[in-house]
């Protein structure tokens, strides 16, 4: 590996680490999957989630300073949304990873199993 892509993969690591602790709290990971599907303002994630207001705007805020979050201003409310397809596909991910799925859906039974 040369010196130009050892630098590459370090300051990657970095983007990496910098994301990563910012994912590394329970709040900050719960908002940022509501925005998965599309934008939503604070009403939106105290109706979702059982977040106090305070700790929504105190983490909305982290995740703004971020930069992991867009927001759009309509009158008194400010609607938050995802700021990159990375952040989106490493919340797909974790989703995939360690989000309950319906499983009568996920792999039906073949009808051999039945026969029995």
């Amino acid at each position: 590996m040369t010196d130009l892509e050892m630098q590459a993969m370090r300051t990657s690591a970095g983007e990496a680490t910098q994301l990563l602790k910012n994912l590394a709290n329970e709040d900050r990971l719960l908002l940022l999957c509501q925005m998965v599907d599309g934008e939503k303002c604070v009403s939106d994630f105290e109706a979702l989630l059982d977040i106090r207001q305070p700790t929504l705007s105190q983490q909305l805020g982290v995740l703004r300073n971020a930069g992991l979050v867009n927001t759009r201003r309509d009158g008194k409310r400010i609607y938050y949304s995802l700021a990159s397809d990375e952040v989106k596909q490493v919340l797909s991910l974790l989703y995939m990873l360690y989000c309950p799925v319906d499983l009568s859906k996920a792999n039906p039974p073949k009808e051999t199993e039945y026969a029995n």
